[in-house]
C-alpha cells in the first residue's frame, strides 16, 4: 500500500462495496456492516501492516470475510443453545424487497465457498483473478465455483418464479 494513501480514502472508496459483498455472503446486513467495520478497525490498529499490501480493499475483504466466518460459527453455537430451550433466538434481518430476499435466500443455500465466489465476482464485480487471490485458490477453482453457483441459483430462482406464478 502506498504510504501516502490515507485509510480514510480507502474507507470512502470501498466500505460500501465491502458491506454489499458481505451481505450477500452472510444474509444479514447488520452482520455485514459489523464485519467490515471490524476489518477497518484492525487495519487502523496496525497501519504498518497495510504498507506491503498491493490491494488494500482485497485485504480488507479477506479480513472481513474471516470475521464473518468466525461470527457465523459462534452464531451456530448460540443457535444450538437456543434450540435446547435455554435461550430464545431472534431474527435481526431488516425487511427488504422480495427480489433481494429471494436472492439472499438462494445465495444462502449455496455451499460457503461457492457463495463467496459468486458474491465476489457477480455482486462485487471483481475479476476472476482477484477473486482467486482473495479466496486463496486457483483461477480454475473460481471458474468452476462460478459455473456451479450460477447453475444452482438459476435452478433455485427459477423454482421460486414457478411457485409464485401458481399462486
Amino acid at each position: 500500500m502506498n504510504p501516502e494513501l490515507d485509510l480514510r480514502d480507502v474507507y470512502a472508496a470501498s466500505a460500501g462495496r465491502l458491506v454489499a459483498q458481505l451481505y450477500g455472503m452472510t444474509g444479514d446486513f447488520a452482520d455485514a456492516q459489523d464485519a467490515v467495520q471490524e476489518a477497518f478497525a484492525r487495519a487502523l490498529s496496525r497501519p504498518a501492516g497495510l504498507h506491503g499490501v498491493d490491494n488494500p480493499e482485497a485485504w480488507l475483504c479477506r479480513v472481513a470475510m474471516n470475521i464473518a466466518r468466525s461470527r457465523h460459527r459462534r452464531r451456530l453455537l448460540f443457535d444450538r443453545i437456543a434450540r435446547s430451550g435455554r435461550l430464545r433466538g431472534s431474527d435481526t434481518t431488516p425487511p427488504l424487497s422480495p427480489d433481494h430476499v429471494a436472492l439472499v435466500a438462494a445465495l444462502q443455500r449455496l455451499p460457503r465457498a461457492t457463495r463467496e465466489t459468486v458474491v465476489l465476482h457477480h455482486i462485487a464485480d471483481r475479476p476472476v483473478a482477484e477473486v482467486a487471490a482473495i479466496l486463496g485458490c486457483s483461477v480454475e477453482t473460481v471458474k468452476t465455483r462460478l459455473v456451479r453457483g450460477r447453475r444452482a441459483l438459476a435452478e433455485q430462482l427459477g423454482e421460486t418464479d414457478k411457485e409464485n406464478s401458481r399462486a
